[in-house]
């Protein structure tokens, strides 16, 4: 049966070997391991417990416990995206610390907001406090609605000839009557922390070249999978949605850890039967609920993207926050899955901190 379905690319605003930081990987498989990139990374002993579970003790965060489901009645892991960004935002805080020790360089990002929408005016607040909490410096320039491009372009252009601006982004959505190709192309290239430069996605997309940037939201996906140890190669993957932003970059970070992946859009017929087949499911569509627990494969990894309002009488605020995968009755088949609020969402920050203090690196040649 096919089945008949409205996707609307995820506005979200993210490979391993690209990260600057320390990784402690989670696996299902009871063992630990610890892959480094750059620096010493201090934390308390890992804890195994019998019968293949694994929690894992830090001085900061609460413990995450894998069930790999081998009884058959264990519901899926959580995977805990709040947990993992407040691991990565310690690691970078002592990376910052030891740039600024080391050379006496900050890094510093800009953000750049036009318009009035309350929903980016808090997500630059969020951004704004969290480069405060890692020690990055941040610049903020407000703009009015009726702001024409060039306005845009010349704030960007003066961040782009600033040396202590490492990181620039322009909050998205722009208003209407700007293009914003335009504007996101004024960015420079070693500034585009977003990864939204077309330069940036066409070494994403070629095999041999790496890009500067990886767009934020999927690197932070790519990212959870690593940090919970879930096997990438040789699997199949499904992503769902083909935004800029999200679907297509992370079908491509996909791709390069030699996952076999399929796109699922508004066109494709039967969309149910290609997800049935993947062991890892990248939704980003937009849509509450969308994919069932029977649309998955058991066992499966589920990294959902989705955030959406849907009411909810009960919440004082007339309302709840969904992702595109029922999760309630996903936990029932998968064998990981993240919750909405509190799994990729926090991962987006990390992300974006992240390729703020590796471009600094790069532009002082600092290891």
């Amino acid at each position: 049966m096919s089945s008949s379905l409205v996707f609307i690319d995820s506005s979200t605003s993210t490979a391993s070997h690209l990260l600057p930081f320390s990784r402690i990987t989670i696996p299902f498989n009871g063992a630990v391991s610890l892959r480094r990139s750059v620096g010493p990374l201090n934390v308390r002993p890992f804890v195994l417990s019998p019968l293949r579970t694994l929690s894992v003790n830090s001085s900061n965060n609460p413990s995450p416990v894998i069930n790999d489901k081998s009884g058959g009645e264990a519901s899926a892991t959580v995977i805990d995206g709040k947990m993992v960004a407040n691991q990565i935002k310690d690691e970078i805080t002592a990376e910052v610390l030891k740039m600024k020790e080391a050379i006496g360089v900050v890094p510093g990002l800009a953000v750049i907001l036009v318009g009035d929408r309350k929903d980016s005016a808090t997500y630059v607040r969020n951004k704004k406090k969290a480069c405060e909490a890692v020690g990055i410096n941040s610049f903020e320039v407000s703009l009015p609605e009726d702001s024409n491009e060039q306005e845009v372009i010349k704030f960007i252009s003066e961040f782009n000839n600033d040396p202590s601006v490492h990181g620039i982004l322009v909050q998205l959505p722009l208003p209407s009557h700007m293009d914003e190709q335009n504007v996101l192309n004024a960015v420079d290239i070693e500034k585009d922390v977003d990864g939204f430069h077309p330069l940036n996605i066409g070494r994403l997309a070629m095999r041999g070249r790496d890009p500067l940037f990886v767009p934020c939201t999927p690197k932070g996906c790519i990212e959870l999978l690593h940090r919970y140890a879930v096997e990438i190669k040789g699997k199949r993957a499904v992503v769902i949605g083909r935004s800029n932003i999200v679907g297509m970059p992370a079908a491509l970070l996909l791709q390069r850890e030699d996952a076999t992946v399929s796109i699922v859009h508004s066109r494709t017929k039967n969309p149910e039967e290609i997800i049935k087949h993947a062991d890892i499911i990248i939704s980003a569509v937009g849509q509450p609920n969308m994919v069932r627990g029977s649309w998955l494969k058991p066992g499966a990894v589920v990294i959902d993207v989705g955030i959406n309002p849907v009411e909810d009488a009960k919440s004082p605020r007339g309302y709840k926050l969904v992702g595109d995968v029922c999760y309630e009755e996903a936990c029932k088949v998968a064998s990981a899955v993240t919750p909405v609020p509190g799994g990729v969402g926090p991962m987006t920050i990390a992300m974006l901190l992240s390729n703020t203090l590796s471009s600094a690196k790069r532009t002082h040649n600092f290891q």
